[in-house]
């Protein structure tokens, strides 16, 4: 009998819980800039469906190679995006962005325009599809690799759109990776964006963040950096850290012990959410639980 009780008491408080998890929707978001539609994934706090308030909302970019739903099911914890929505009362949005776009609007071919996807058509939708903060004062922006150098690239070029922004181990030099061993499949993977000109260092260079100083300086954005100190993106960071402390522009940058890994990222992203929610709060754009 007391065995029945303990089964039936540990039944119920995972009822519980379960009733208490943040959702996840899939959102379809149709792009006039490619003339296609993609996937969003969109986690919303437990406390969304009762409150009658507006949430603030931070992007949550993915990296090379992946897709949208990355987040939500290479994290070793697969419920850590969804603990951080309801932790700090914040809608998460994890945006398609293909496996080599860098979310960048490509100069040579109009079926990659991710700059404007993310910036007009994702932005967008979610505010119309769910409550949010629809201005800067509520809306961040952060990501992983490719997705540190697009929230870094975004919040740059549009500050209109963002309170603040953040990167862990980011791109912030596309061409370091030219200097791969793996070079010849980048050039062919970066051809959709820069075409016949994917083996172009000037091209990259064109388009880093790390060349991007005088837009940080002058938009005065908060911005948070990271990279694990065994990342192949290491000095592209530290490089980036050393100029923005030249420019002086007010930053936070840390290096961890940690790879290129979803080890490092699953770590990192927490420090991210943790910095985005004091600026929020000094925005008075949070909803009290």
């Amino acid at each position: 009998m007391k065995n029945f009780k303990i089964l039936v008491f540990a039944f119920f408080l995972c009822i519980s819980a379960m009733s208490y998890a943040a959702k996840v929707d899939t959102l379809q978001v149709a792009s006039t800039a490619m003339g296609k539609t993609y996937k969003a994934a969109v986690v919303l706090p437990n406390s969304y469906t009762k409150s009658k308030g507006a949430f603030p909302v931070m992007y949550l970019l993915h990296g090379a190679y992946g897709h949208f739903s990355d987040w939500l099911k290479n994290t070793p914890n697969k419920k850590l995006v969804q603990t951080l929505s309801d932790q700090y009362n914040i809608i998460i949005v994890m945006p398609e962005g293909e496996t080599f776009s860098f979310y960048i609007d490509s100069p040579v071919n109009k079926e990659s325009q991710f700059e404007t996807f993310i910036t007009q058509e994702v932005i967008q939708k979610v505010d119309k599809t769910y409550k949010t903060i629809s201005n800067r004062n509520g809306r961040v922006i952060t990501g992983l690799s490719m997705g540190g150098h697009g929230a870094l690239y975004l919040s740059a070029r549009h500050p209109d759109l963002f309170c603040a922004a953040g990167s862990m181990s980011g791109a912030v030099d596309m061409s370091a990776m030219l200097n791969r061993d793996s070079s010849a499949q980048i050039v062919k993977l970066m051809q959709p964006v820069f075409g016949d000109k994917s083996g172009s260092t000037e091209m990259y260079e064109q388009h880093a963040v790390l060349g991007m100083l005088d837009k940080l300086k002058a938009n005065k954005l908060p911005l948070i950096i990271d990279c694990g100190v065994d990342d192949f993106l290491i000095e592209p960071n530290r490089e980036l850290h050393r100029r923005l402390v030249y420019s002086k522009v007010d930053h936070d940058y840390t290096e961890r012990p940690g790879a290129h890994t979803w080890d490092y990222w699953e770590n990192s992203l927490p420090y991210h959410v943790l910095f985005f929610n004091k600026i929020l709060l000094k925005n008075q754009a949070v909803v009290k639980k």
